[in-house]
């Protein structure tokens, strides 16, 4: 039984102290966080199988736009033939 609450209980820890650390000015407000503009892992991966599976530049910048959901779409639906 201890088996199964213990992670559980661990999460729940982590979850509090992370949402106690984030205080910056005393009123329990967050820090914004910014992310930057870039290519990005996911955008790298889409273009790579693109351009390997189409041969098309056209469609590699599409692809790569889309990023991370045309990498799930290339690995759901397999080689193309």
């Amino acid at each position: 039984m201890i088996k199964k609450i213990l992670p559980f209980l661990l999460l729940c820890i982590l979850f509090i102290v992370s949402c106690g650390t984030n205080n910056v000015d005393g009123y329990g407000y967050a820090r914004p966080v910014y992310v930057a503009p870039g290519v990005g892992l996911g955008t790298i991966i889409a273009v790579v199988i693109s351009w390997t599976r189409n041969k098309s530049i056209l469609w590699a910048i599409i692809h790569g736009i889309l990023g991370w959901l045309y990498v799930i779409y290339a690995l759901i639906v397999g080689k193309k033939d």
